[in-house]
């Protein structure tokens, strides 16, 4: 195998100045101004090494999947890394024909309760450390892990799916319209 396929397996990350990394095995810890997370490597087949302010990434084999595993473990660091100097922002729409719909937070847990008019509220939880916040027809997510953010919304999507009616007709449910990075309140 030739050094240029050898070179095309490995990627390297440069940390943005604020943020720290260390390592414990296969578990990173990311320290910035936003606040701290973690993330375990355990099940991504890559090995990974921290030199002067960079996190090194060799992919395990020499195959197409493991080239495809190493870009998705970079996006990872580099997605938290961002996260942890800008943050992230989803906006999603509240939309309703008839019965109004409403969202509210409880704990770790999110209540949209008079979805096509039920009377039990729908529940679905937060993921990591999500801020939501209903604002009227609004509800904002923000927070500094991009994968935490867009499964809590992706939750709230799913909980307010149409089922056995026609989806182009009932349009009732809360949908995201904007995605940004930056913390917006």
């Amino acid at each position: 195998m030739s050094t240029n396929q050898v070179e095309k397996f490995q990627e390297e990350v440069i940390i943005p100045e604020g943020v720290k990394v260390t390592q414990n095995k296969n578990m990173l810890e990311f320290v910035g101004p936003l606040g701290k997370t973690y993330k375990s490597f355990r099940s991504i087949p890559v090995k990974i090494e921290i030199v002067e302010g960079k996190v090194l990434l060799k992919a395990t084999g020499f195959r197409k999947r493991d080239y495809s595993i190493l870009h998705t473990a970079r996006s990872l660091i580099r997605n938290i890394c961002e996260g942890l100097v800008k943050g992230y922002t989803i906006k999603m729409k509240i939309v309703f024909a008839h019965f109004p719909i409403t969202v509210k937070v409880d704990g770790k847990k999110i209540l949209i309760e008079n979805f096509q008019g039920e009377r039990a509220p729908r529940i679905t939880k937060i993921v990591g450390n999500t801020k939501v916040i209903p604002k009227s027809e609004d509800v904002i997510l923000t927070g500094e892990v991009w994968t935490d953010i867009t499964q809590t919304a992706a939750n709230i999507e799913l909980k307010t799916r149409v089922k056995n009616k026609d989806h182009r007709v009932f349009l009732d449910g809360v949908y995201i319209y904007d995605t940004k990075k930056g913390i917006e309140k």
